[in-house]
């Protein structure tokens, strides 16, 4: 099954940001770099507001639950397929999860 975006032109696998998202969502999930690799600016920032200013009121468990969500939306990129990843996550735009 060949992919194509929204001006018709295929997607290679190659294209596909799966295995670089998924890494750095469980490494650096609590910055939220996943989000802005997949070109998410908005929830990116959002995690990595929570995680920096919730760090100093909350003693860091603001930013260990970033870090929580981080390596959950590792793991579900790493479990796709590529033409799954690239369907959801890269066409369809879907922010979490």
């Amino acid at each position: 099954m060949q992919i194509v975006d929204d001006n018709g032109n295929p997607i290679q696998e190659q294209d596909s940001k799966r295995v670089v998202a998924g890494i750095l969502a469980i490494i650096l999930g609590c910055l939220g770099v996943h989000k802005f690799i997949l070109g998410y600016t908005t929830e990116g920032v959002i995690i990595l507001l929570i995680s920096v200013i919730g760090f100093f009121i909350t003693c860091g468990l603001s930013a260990s639950a970033m870090g929580v969500l981080g390596l959950i939306e590792g793991i579900v990129y790493l479990t796709k397929t590529d033409e799954e990843f690239i369907e959801l996550y890269q066409l369809n735009k879907k922010p979490w999860f």
